[in-house]
């Protein structure tokens, strides 16, 4: 077998391989676009092939930038389309490509690589870890009612209705201002919105979208939404650059007329919306689940790209096993600035790689992963240090679908 790249000659074998992986059949393009794979880059894929030349498996890498703690901008390489076909699994096909991709990324200098986990026992062993999470909040509409805020808040501007042909430049606008403020964001490269090459709003698929605009007039969130039968409103996604732009839309989406729920599909674990209505068991979560789910590539160029909270200073053994790498390193933070450098003083924390990889965004604190018997404590006091450097002012969240 041969792990290979390829090349834009090979887009309907890819295409076709991976569907075949997953049972399914390629969608038929129509003019509007909106295919998957109308944003791929070929460059960036592998194909494995048989000896006889036959395709049996595919792995994928987008160019995206990921926004981490401290509003740093980092390129990372996003994951996707990777797949056996049925007849070619348990044979090591898949862990040919994950090892190939890995070694790729990293001889192209990237220290980040991201994905969706289409089963969350596949990732881990391959040194990705959950990094973060998103739940569906459902609302009944007779139970919407929002109290009365005791600290006051912002109502100045305005919500426009639009539909979703006529804002393209405003929803693509409006999204890249909000991912490179909310760490475990990913940006939404131009040919992403230009194509359609995605779920809605990034498809051109038919939608409402609700616009709302700051005092001065500038956008500055929207919410996308489809009514369904049964009187569902599910809103697709709500972004917005400050919290009072989110309430005001929040409120729009709740007061519809002739809806008997709202359904919002990505709301992060930690938002205020439950709180914000007068019926706390108003809003019924579920769908709570991990999103984006991160590996470190290069563990010193990492630490040291985010930002932190607290000073502090810890040893950190972390085992690759998928790449047979076992390293130490000394971690130290002051003024939010970090320095890791190769060390042979004892440990204070023993971390898998991936589960460095989930606690890396603030989404998962340390301590929770060694009471789970993940990570290991050498020194009374580690585990407090450590939740106290990787938290974060906001809570990592994740929109993007890949």
């Amino acid at each position: 077998m041969e792990i290979r790249s390829t090349t834009d000659q090979d887009l309907d074998v890819f295409v076709d391989t991976v569907h075949a992986a997953f049972g399914r059949l390629p969608e038929t393009p129509t003019e509007a676009g909106g295919l998957w794979w109308s944003a791929i880059e070929m460059e960036r894929n592998l194909l494995a092939v048989t000896a006889d030349g036959r395709p049996v498996g595919t792995a994928g890498a987008y160019s995206f930038e990921l926004t981490l703690p401290g509003d740093v901008v980092v390129p990372a390489a996003g994951v996707t389309a990777v797949g056996v076909l049925p007849t070619h699994r348990r044979q090591g096909v898949l862990s040919a490509m994950m090892r190939r991709q890995l070694t790729d990324l990293r001889a192209a200098g990237e220290f980040l690589s991201v994905l969706l986990a289409t089963e969350a026992l596949i990732y881990r062993r391959f040194g990705y870890g959950p990094a973060t999470y998103t739940r569906r909040l459902t609302v009944q509409r007779h139970q919407a009612a929002f109290a009365v805020p005791r600290a006051g808040g912002d109502t100045t501007g305005s919500v426009e209705l639009l539909r979703r042909a006529d804002c393209g430049e405003i929803l693509e606008e409006v999204y890249d201002r909000y991912r490179r403020a909310q760490p475990g964001a990913l940006s939404r490269p131009h040919r992403w919105w230009a194509s359609g090459a995605g779920q809605p709003p990034v498809a051109s698929t038919p939608r409402h979208v609700a616009v709302h605009r700051a005092a001065d007039g500038v956008p500055n969130g929207y919410a996308s939404y489809s009514i369904g039968d049964g009187g569902t409103l599910t809103v697709d996604e709500t972004v917005a650059t400050d919290d009072a732009a989110f309430t005001a839309l929040a409120r729009f989406l709740l007061g519809h007329d002739l809806v008997g729920r709202v359904v919002f599909k990505h709301v992060p674990p930690d938002h205020p919306l439950r709180w914000q209505l007068a019926d706390f068991r108003a809003g019924e979560v579920g769908d709570d689940t991990d999103w984006l789910w991160v590996r470190l590539l290069d563990v010193p160029r990492a630490l040291t790209a985010r930002g932190w909270s607290a000073d502090g200073e810890l040893v950190l053994d972390v085992e690759d096993p998928f790449l047979g790498e076992s390293d130490r390193y000394l971690l130290t933070v002051r003024d939010g600035t970090a320095g890791c450098v190769a060390t042979d003083r004892e440990p204070d924390l023993s971390f898998d790689v991936s589960d460095l990889g989930s606690v890396y965004l603030g989404g998962t604190t340390p301590s929770a992963l060694v009471r789970a018997g993940h990570v290991r404590v050498h020194r009374p006091g580690a585990a407090a240090l450590a939740d106290a450097l990787f938290r974060t002012e906001r809570s990592p969240h994740c929109l993007h679908w890949f």
